[in-house]
């Protein structure tokens, strides 16, 4: 694999993993505020827990949620079904393996298609978070980039000699 695509991968998981920190820290403050608000009800007093959380962790998720998938078919780490293939003569593993990088390019262009058809819908539709307010459509844009680049990383694993 190229090492620039070897460097874009590995920024890119480390993006959604700063972004899942967020999404933790943001959910620890969350509830620390939740426990505070019921201890201060004992003394008439309240905690207010931050404003606009829901909204926050979903779309976060629905960007990080799919970064990891480049990074993840740069290790092979994805689902493999090594016990019975194992059995396979090497020629047939090989054949496996290709088909299955192939129908794996195939379904990460696939749903990135239909990604950029939700963000073009959720864009003319305004679509947006219920208490932030914030538009939906620019937290397509990671998961469609994170699509290409799973198609681009089994494409070059595709096309690496055996």
């Amino acid at each position: 694999m190229p090492r620039k695509l070897d460097w874009i991968v590995s920024g890119w998981a480390l993006l959604a993993g700063i972004l899942t920190f967020l999404i933790v820290l943001v959910t620890t403050i969350n509830t620390a505020a939740f426990g505070a608000d019921k201890i201060a009800r004992l003394f008439g007093e309240n905690v207010a827990g931050l404003a606009g959380y829901e909204d926050f962790v979903r779309l976060a998720i629905s960007a990080v949620a799919l970064m990891f998938f480049p990074y993840c078919q740069r290790q092979k780490g994805h689902v493999a079904v090594d016990l019975f293939a194992e059995r396979f003569s090497l020629r047939t593993q090989i054949f496996l393996e290709r088909i299955i990088l192939l129908l794996t390019v195939c379904v990460a262009l696939f749903l990135a298609y239909w990604m950029t058809l939700g963000m073009i819908s959720a864009y003319e539709d305004f679509a947006s978070s219920p208490i932030l307010g914030w538009p939906n459509w620019p937290f397509y844009v990671p998961g469609i980039l994170s699509l290409f680049l799973w198609a681009v990383v089994a494409l070059m694993q595709l096309r690496r000699k055996p």
